[in-house]
């Protein structure tokens, strides 16, 4: 476990999509209606208690194949660039991947979800139940 003077991410699992490579995902996850499947590891699993009592969950992933040198970005529907922090972009220095997915079953160790944009074997690092009541902001 990481002490309180470390900083340590630790897989959870892994994600198995149908998209191979950047270009296959889409531009975000909320964009498509592709199954994806969240395997849990083992030592995991009992966190994931009550989970298919939830229609959506926060999956946050690792972006393990993003380029963690980029500071800047062009988002594809403004042309502009931008600091990479006031984007989306995967690019960044702790790739960092954030979906709201369907959960649509639950099979043991395994989640099958809707709406994420992560690539086939992508580290999964966390997932949290959304609450419309506080990840919605209504303008």
């Amino acid at each position: 476990m990481a002490g309180p003077d470390r900083f340590e991410v630790i897989p959870i699992g892994t994600i198995h999509s149908p998209f191979k490579t950047p270009e296959d995902a889409p531009r975000q996850g909320r964009f498509s209606d592709a199954e994806s499947v969240i395997e849990i590891y083992e030592p995991y699993v009992p966190g994931l208690r009550d989970v298919e009592r939830e229609k959506h969950l926060v999956v946050l992933y690792w972006l393990d194949r993003a380029d963690r040198t980029a500071l800047a970005a062009i988002p594809p529907h403004t042309g502009i660039e931008h600091g990479v922090f006031a984007t989306r972009s995967p690019h960044r220095p702790n790739p960092i991947g954030l979906s709201v997915a369907d959960l649509v079953r639950r099979d043991n160790n395994r989640l099958v979800v809707r709406g994420l944009d992560a690539l086939d074997g992508t580290p999964v690092v966390d997932i949290k139940c959304y609450s419309p009541g506080l990840d919605c902001i209504p303008e």
